[in-house]
C-alpha cells in the first residue's frame, strides 16, 4: 500500500508540469480503506480528491477482490511500474501476470 500512495502522490505532483497526465484509482471495492489506520485512509481520501476518475470493480469485499483488481490493471496497461521486494505474494503475481502479458516492466 505504501508504494501505491508513494506513486500516486507523486503522479499528483508531476501533472502539475504535465497537466495531460491523468490518475486513474482502480479499487476493488467500496470499503476497502475499512481496516486502513487513519493516517493511510488521510492519504487516501488526498489522492481520491485529485485523482481524474474513480473505478470500483464491486461493490463489497469478497476473497479475490485484490487479485481481481490486480489482473485488471495488468489487463488495462501497457507498463508494470512496480517495487517488489520478494517473489512471492500479490506484487510478485501481478508482475509475473504483467510479463505474461507482454507489459514492459519497470521495477523501482
Amino acid at each position: 500500500m505504501e508504494f501505491d500512495i508513494f506513486a500516486a502522490r507523486m503522479l499528483l505532483k508531476i501533472k502539475k508540469r504535465y497537466p495531460q497526465i491523468q490518475l486513474i484509482l482502480v479499487l476493488p471495492c467500496e470499503n476497502h480503506t475499512l481496516k486502513w489506520n487513519k493516517a493511510n485512509i488521510s492519504k487516501y481520501q488526498y489522492i481520491a480528491k485529485h485523482a481524474g476518475k474513480i473505478k470500483v470493480l464491486s461493490q463489497h469485499y469478497y476473497p479475490g477482490c485484490m487479485h481481481a483488481r490486480n489482473r485488471h490493471l495488468v489487463d488495462n496497461s501497457a507498463y508494470c511500474i512496480c517495487y517488489k521486494r520478494k517473489n512471492a505474494g500479490g506484487t510478485a503475481y501481478t508482475v509475473a501476470y504483467a510479463r505474461e502479458n507482454n507489459l514492459e516492466i519497470i521495477e523501482v
